[in-house]
């Protein structure tokens, strides 16, 4: 599975972007789709994840949602209110597995979009 991110960009506090991430490849509906996202000298840290159910780190709940097209084998991660805190490096991946919230649980990995959030 090739993943390939984008929907970055520079906002305002209390603004929306929509990221997506593209897949080529194998069946996608049979992966687990998720979003991380790594700060500047920060960890990469879970977002959230799309298998049979979806899952949320608890900072974004309520204001980013994650969906995904089977169809267009294309994921995306919808963010609102932003804040300044949110801004981050966002990787989109791809697991079998079923270890949403783990990093090294995912074996597909799509190049980072960078989203900058101003306050």
């Amino acid at each position: 599975v090739q993943l390939q991110a984008c929907g970055g960009g520079l906002v305002q506090a209390g603004g929306s972007l929509r990221l997506s991430c593209a897949a080529s490849g194998r069946t996608f509906n049979s992966y687990t789709v998720a979003w991380f996202r790594q700060a500047p000298g920060k960890e990469r840290e879970f977002v959230a994840a799309h298998s049979i159910n979806t899952y949320y780190t608890d900072s974004v709940k309520g204001r980013f949602t994650i969906s995904r097209d089977n169809a267009k084998s294309t994921a995306y991660l919808q963010m609102n209110s932003l804040k300044p805190e949110d801004t981050a490096v966002y990787y989109c991946a791809a697991s079998i597995g079923g270890m949403v919230r783990m990093a090294w649980a995912y074996e597909y990995w799509g190049q980072g979009t960078l989203v900058t959030v101003s306050s």
